[in-house]
């Protein structure tokens, strides 16, 4: 069962109304696009494999790099697309005109509880900074028991093998019960990932 996040204090400045009638997949991503083709290529192909299989996607909003890229896959494909950007990275994350439905809120924290709301699974491509925070604190609101939310590790091109190493060493320096670790899904190709997400279901009724 998907658990229910709320927002209470409203504070979001613009958005649209609510128009998705898909369950929506949280991609978190880079707003690069990396040094190596493969990076954007295994973007586009996953975002075709979401879209294709019914899903949506909810993500940071913006227009460029991988973000860029796969929203505008998901809306080539049908599928539908909510961004999600604070105000203060309009002026260097441009945000996408042509989404389902965009969320502009004051605050990163806002962002991250706002996809994390409208999404039924979350799936971290490579990134930066803003990406590992991103999956680690849902991994950490699953520790929490906030969510019981599939979350998954999209492990391209060995990209995350040196955090796999370290959240599989914080298990045996007694840090991360393994039972927490295994939430956490690495996934290697689209079709591994079809096969934790073909099932879900939307999240229950979600007030912000």
């Amino acid at each position: 069962m998907n658990s229910v996040f709320r927002m209470t204090d409203k504070k979001t400045i613009s958005s649209t109304p609510r128009k998705t009638t898909q369950s929506l997949i949280a991609l978190y991503c880079g707003s690069r696009t990396g040094n190596k083709p493969i990076y954007r290529d295994t973007a586009i192909e996953l975002a075709q494999h979401i879209a294709t299989q019914g899903f949506g996607i909810v993500y940071g909003g913006a227009s460029i790099g991988l973000m860029g890229q796969v929203a505008d896959t998901v809306l080539e494909h049908g599928g539908e697309v909510v961004g999600v950007i604070p105000e203060f990275m309009l002026d260097y994350e441009i945000a996408h005109s042509q989404l389902t439905e965009l969320h502009i809120v004051k605050s990163m924290h806002e962002r991250k509880a706002l996809m994390a709301e409208r999404a039924s699974a979350f799936i971290a491509l490579p990134g930066g900074l803003g990406t590992f925070e991103e999956i680690l604190e849902i991994a950490t609101w699953g520790q929490l028991n906030q969510h019981q939310k599939p979350m998954i590790i999209y492990n391209v091109n060995r990209f995350y093998d040196a955090l796999i190493a370290q959240l599989d060493h914080a298990v045996e320096e007694g840090f991360l019960p393994p039972q927490h670790r295994a939430k956490l899904i690495i996934c290697e190709n689209p079709e591994q990932i079809s096969s934790v997400i073909k099932n879900l279901n939307s999240p229950e009724h979600i007030r912000v």
